[in-house]
């Protein structure tokens, strides 16, 4: 994918044959394949209930099922750079997406536990793979145009993946039939996502780059971008840690009931989303070291205020905290791993790898420590995460003028 995306010469500023109105349209054009991919996430999340009471999944075989997702990520997401070879960026993306899209029905249509997990399995590829090549399209962007644009283009999936939640929640409430909700909402992702496909266009280097040496078919990190790996995969542990962990938290650890543990997730979520929309121009003040940094000490006083004030309005001012100070780790690694590398594609994707590695291990580090010693203590490892940023925020800095 190096040159399917971008020419690895090209530099910020350095392509004055590109048109404004050509970069807002690609601009939106990304936008609105995160919001898509966004917004599947929300509606799987809220339908994870209804499969587990429907197929009578027990607590420990729906963990194995969402264990699925994470391990066809993980396999998917270093051969993404080869796909994009064969058939170009443009083409790469638009397929993924509109895969992703396209499986949101398959769980609750899988008919039986027996093919949850091939689903998931499948489910966990198509995201994972999708993934990588919508931040690729992202860092490209910023490549172009010399402006930050990964925070605002991940909001947009945090925004995605919120109003999809809450038209779960409604349809719950409302008695509607979740295959009924996910094969709507499959129909308006999938349109959206075409839509958004079509204006990708085409970069001047081309879109097929069959000219380019074929990548390796298995990415792994190279050495030159291992420390900004690091990076994402600590900010990603406390911020999917924290997605999953709130609720169960404020109700065992707190004593809240359902309602404040439903809040709880919310403001996580919302302080995120907020944090994200508005990120670029926080970035464009201070950098993107600084941003990371700044981050890494607000989660860190947010999470010290979840784990030593067990009262509930301490814990959501910690749980905004978290969210706020995480929202822009995740953006900024990408966007320093597509300055760092040579190969766009291969930089993207090796990040990628081992940053969403803490999926695979994250839900069982923090089970078994809750298990061993408490929610508090599982807690304060999500914290402990999150104040490693402040050290590892250095690996982002890929020029010298960042600060």
């Amino acid at each position: 994918m190096t040159q399917t995306l971008l020419r690895p010469s090209a530099r910020p500023g350095s392509r004055p044959d590109l048109h404004p109105d050509d970069d807002r349209a690609r601009r939106r054009a990304v936008a609105l394949i995160f919001l898509a991919h966004g917004a599947v996430a929300g509606s799987l999340a809220t339908s994870l209930p209804w499969i587990q009471a429907h197929d009578r999944l027990s607590p420990a075989t729906l963990g194995l099922m969402l264990f699925c997702a994470p391990i066809g990520s993980f396999v998917a997401m270093p051969t993404a750079n080869r796909i994009a070879h064969r058939i170009g960026a443009r083409r790469a993306t638009r397929l993924l997406i509109l895969l992703w899209c396209a499986l949101l029905p398959a769980p609750v249509l899988a008919g039986g536990p027996a093919l949850l997990f091939p689903a998931y399995l499948l489910l966990g590829m198509a995201a994972g793979g999708s993934d990588v090549m919508m931040n690729a399209q992202g860092v490209a962007l910023e490549r172009r145009s010399g402006k930050p644009v990964m925070s605002g283009l991940h909001g947009m999936w945090c925004l995605g993946s919120l109003i999809a939640g809450a038209i779960g929640i409604g349809a719950a409430q409302a008695h509607v039939d979740p295959r009924v909700r996910l094969l709507a909402t499959t129909a308006a992702v999938l349109v959206l996502a075409g839509y958004a496909g079509r204006g990708l266009g085409v970069d001047a280097s081309g879109d097929a780059g069959t000219d380019a040496p074929a990548p390796r078919r298995f990415v792994l990190p190279a050495r030159a971008i291992l420390g900004i790996g690091l990076a994402g995969f600590c900010g990603t542990f406390a911020e999917g840690a924290t997605t999953s962990w709130s609720g169960v938290y404020v109700t065992r650890a707190v004593g809240a009931g359902p309602t404040v543990a439903a809040a709880a997730y919310t403001v996580f979520m919302v302080s995120m989303t907020a944090t994200r929309l508005f990120g670029d121009a926080v970035v464009r003040r201070i950098g993107a070291v600084a941003a990371v940094r700044a981050g890494g000490v607000v989660a860190t006083f947010g999470g010290v205020l979840v784990v030593a004030l067990r009262t509930p309005w301490p814990c959501m001012i910690g749980l905004a905290l978290i969210g706020t100070g995480l929202a822009m780790n995740v953006p900024l690694v990408f966007s320093a791993a597509g300055r760092k590398g040579d190969s766009l594609g291969e930089s993207v994707a090796g990040v990628a790898t081992i940053t969403y590695m803490s999926g695979l291990i994250a839900p069982a580090a923090i089970g078994w420590t809750a298990g061993a010693a408490g929610y508090p203590a599982a807690f304060a490892l999500i914290t402990v995460a999150a104040a490693t940023l402040v050290v590892l925020a250095g690996a982002l800095r890929t020029r010298p003028e960042q600060s």
